[in-house]
């Protein structure tokens, strides 16, 4: 906690004071473009990752950036992109997992989370994940497993998306874009997906869509 306090004080000495206009800027209310959807791990921070400023990103986490189907599961997953899409306006949502995922290794090896009910009971919702990989990629060794888990997962977490009317509305009015993401801690890279390739390519790959 001290190196956190000891944070916050210079951000009030340093950063705040040299930005303090765009602050008050803030007061007046926020418009992000971005809905971003990522994992609760703490080695993941999205306004470093992208360089955003306050007021850029709308930000949803949770363990295994999962998105329930609508109806379906507790917690404020629903409100937070209802809210996003119906009240903010953003125009892109992005679903970005992550390398190293803990959330996806327990979903791959239950066994873990054995004397954890709340956290087994949260990772349910990523079933299909679970399956899909047993069914397919059974054969692979457990670090690639834990690869394609992580990347099959943000594309499902992606079709659950699609099951909120908000989001079924915008996108076939053709105001909302979806991107499927996976950011790698080891080297800084961040993955897309490539609808036309079927394979996730660095953002820098020749031809990127975006979108899916």
């Amino acid at each position: 906690m001290h190196k956190l306090l000891e944070g916050i004080h210079r951000f009030q000495r340093n950063v705040f004071s040299s930005h303090e206009l765009h602050f008050q800027r803030l007061m007046q209310g926020q418009q992000p473009e971005v809905l971003f959807v990522t994992c609760s791990d703490s080695r993941l921070n999205p306004d470093l990752l992208m360089q955003a400023s306050p007021g850029d990103l709308f930000v949803l986490r949770n363990a295994g950036n999962i998105i329930p189907a609508y109806g379906d599961g507790p917690g404020g997953e629903a409100a937070t992109i209802e809210f996003a899409l119906e009240v903010l306006g953003v125009r892109h949502i992005v679903v970005c997992g992550h390398s190293h995922c803990g959330a996806m290794t327990a979903l791959l090896e239950p066994e873990r989370m054995a004397d954890l009910p709340a956290t087994t009971a949260w990772l349910r919702l990523a079933d299909p994940t679970r399956r899909l990989v047993r069914e397919r990629y059974g054969h692979l060794a457990p670090e690639a497993r834990l690869n394609v888990a992580i990347q099959e997962n943000v594309l499902l977490q992606l079709e659950s998306l699609r099951t909120h009317p908000s989001a079924a509305r915008r996108l076939e009015d053709g105001t909302l874009n979806l991107h499927a993401w996976v950011y790698k801690f080891e080297t800084g890279e961040v993955f897309s997906f490539h609808a036309e390739r079927e394979q996730f390519v660095t953002l820098r790959a020749t031809g990127y869509r975006p979108s899916v």
